[in-house]
């Protein structure tokens, strides 16, 4: 693998993770870069992918952000996981690569607006939904559960040739209850082992953060730590 590649280095600006804090990221400007199997390789780097730029957090002061992705082929659920799985297992789960707009946005705009309301994200827009839903860097599957007619949860899943990554998940706020963004994240683990991939990348894992610390609760998982991948067992 030729390393020698063109990188970006962002302006410094307020975190949207930690108060009090600044952020800064790599970005992979490189033409060379932009494609699947290179997208791939960044992936077991620690970047990601917003939109279509890929990413990885190279704050000066701070290394809160680590990378985190499940062996899918090994993981077991918790007793906590399989409550979650019966509660919703009358649910519907589909697996496609075509979007639906005419369910999709609704669902992603209600989501937004009641479950972020007090987010960077807040309101929704549609050009907003489309950095998600529209990449093309790789192609991607699109997780959803039924309940009944119902749509009640999208999962935006990046397909790499090792590995799915969890991009963006949105559900029906009445559903949160219930658990369904956990039950997402299980759905995407399942269709990972399906489709014989060893890793579902989750994104960073931010301990100090409510909204970004849950992703260390999917046994066993792999987690980047000075660029090397430490396994972690429950």
């Amino acid at each position: 693998m030729n390393n020698n590649y063109e990188l970006g280095i962002t302006q410094s600006f307020d975190c949207n993770y930690l108060p009090n804090q600044q952020e800064r990221l790599l970005v992979a400007t490189d033409a060379r870069l932009q494609n699947s199997q290179q997208y791939g390789w960044l992936m077991a780097q620690g970047f990601r992918r917003g939109g279509e730029q890929i990413y990885r957090p190279y704050c000066e002061h701070c290394s809160a952000c680590q990378s985190v992705r499940v062996l899918a082929t090994e993981f077991m659920p918790s007793k906590s996981q399989k409550r979650i799985q019966k509660k919703n297992d009358a649910y519907v789960c589909k697996v496609t690569t075509k979007i639906d707009d005419t369910v999709y946005y609704p669902l992603y705009e209600k989501y937004i607006n009641e479950v972020h309301k007090d987010g960077a994200m807040f309101p929704a827009t549609y050009a907003q939904y489309q950095s998600f839903l529209t990449g093309k860097l790789t192609e991607q599957v699109f997780i959803e559960i039924w309940h009944d007619d119902d749509l009640i949860s999208v999962a935006v899943t990046d397909k790499l040739d090792d590995a799915l990554s969890a991009v963006y998940t949105f559900y029906h706020p009445e559903y949160r209850k219930s658990g369904i963004g956990v039950f997402s994240i299980l759905k995407q683990i399942e269709t990972a082992k399906e489709m014989n991939k060893p890793y579902l990348y989750l994104g960073y894992q931010i301990d100090q953060c409510k909204k970004m610390n849950y992703k260390n609760r999917y046994f066993p998982y792999q987690q980047l730590n000075e660029n090397i991948w430490n396994t972690v067992n429950k």
